[in-house]
Parts: structure tokens; sequence; C-alpha cells
């Protein structure tokens, strides 16, 4: 006979919204934590859930930063990783999604600055707003919105990432990469999490959306 845990699916949504209990869940019952398992849904416990999984998956960006010296930790990365966990099934925090969102911004950012001639000028916050800045930040965030909606991959901490770009935070064609290396990274973090709590947590594009009624359970 099954445990009276397993018996209790976890509600979805959760009693904060997203999925983030279903995803305790399958992790408290692959990890064999029934205490854990039986208290998922309670709010306590999944802010505590939360305050760990964020030290986690960006405290390991952040190492590799200061191991590297590359900007392997960024602003909009933190918004990116609370959807991949909170709200794991909805299609803006699928693979797609998030790398083309992310990708897109970078684009986005880096025309700009090419467009308003700031490709060789330090961060705008740092020496001051100009109106040279004002059109790149109002045009990369324009043509960010945009892109992500005529190719249908929305992720909305995009809208920062190409901020970042467009106001010179980030500027420099290497460290764009890195921005992307370090997206794919957190998608793989993500990945792994959410597929070892029993969420059909997709490979690359949104899962289709199911029938009213029928939503999907953790496996």
């Amino acid at each position: 006979m099954a445990r009276n845990s397993d018996r209790q699916a976890p509600r979805r949504p959760g009693p904060i919204g997203g999925d983030m209990a279903a995803v305790l869940w399958g992790v408290a019952r692959r990890l064999q934590l029934p205490s854990l398992q039986a208290r998922h849904s309670q709010t306590w416990i999944l802010g505590l859930f939360a305050l760990v999984n964020g030290i986690i998956s960006i405290g390991l960006m952040a190492m590799a930063a200061l191991v590297t010296g590359a900007p392997f930790v960024f602003p909009s990365l933190g918004p990116t990783a609370f959807l991949l966990f909170y709200t794991p099934t909805q299609p803006a925090a699928s693979p797609r999604n998030t790398l083309g969102g992310h990708l897109i911004g970078v684009l986005a950012g880096y025309v700009a600055l090419v467009a308003f001639g700031l490709t060789e000028h330090g961060p705008a916050l740092a020496s001051g707003v100009e109106w040279t800045n004002v059109g790149a930040a109002a045009l990369s965030l324009g043509l960010t919105s945009g892109a992500m909606v005529w190719y249908k991959v929305p992720h909305p901490p995009a809208g920062a990432t190409t901020l970042i770009v467009s106001l010179g935070i980030l500027r420099q064609p290497w460290q764009l990469a890195v921005l992307m290396l370090a997206v794919a990274l957190l998608v793989v973090q993500g990945f792994v999490i959410n597929r070892l709590a029993g969420i059909d947590y997709p490979w690359w594009a949104p899962r289709p959306a199911p029938a009213p009624g029928k939503a999907r359970e953790p496996e």
C-alpha cells in the first residue's frame, strides 16, 4: 500500500500559486523525506525551499564568476531562476523561451549600442545618463518586446537583460557570450531539479496546455 504522503499528490497551483509546492513535493519524495513531503504545502516550508534553492542556483553562478573573472552572474538571472522553479511548466520558463528571450535581449541591446555609438562608452549609470543612453535603452526594450512576440518566445527577465546591455553594464562581445552561457547553465539546473521532482519540464519547446481539469501531476 502506498504511503499516505504518496497518495496526497500536491494540488496545482499551490498555496502561493505556481508549481513550487509540486516541485518540493517531488524532490522530497525522490529523496525519501516523508516528513518534508507531508509539509510541502506549508508557506513557511515553501519560503525556506525558495531561500535554499535561490542560494544554491545563483551561488553556483557567482562562484563561477569568482573563479573565472567572467560575468556569470547578473541581475536578470535572478528572476529567470525564480521562473524556472516557481512556474516551470509555464511557456515563459521553457528552455526555448528562456534562451530565446535572453538571446533576443542581448542582440537588441547590442544593436541599440551600435545605433547610438555607445559600444566604447562605459556604464551609463556610472558615467552619467545622456540622451544617447535614453535612446539606446528605449530602442533595446522596444526591440526585445516586439521580437519576443514575433518569435513567440516571451520571457519577462529578458527585458532586464537588454537594459543591462544597452546601458553599457555588459557590452563587450565576450561578456555577452558568457551571459548566454550562464543562462544555459541555469536552464540545465532547472531541468535537473524539475525532472528530479517529477515535473514534466520540457526538453525545449513549451508543453501543450492540458485540458481543463486535467493538470499534470508529478511522476
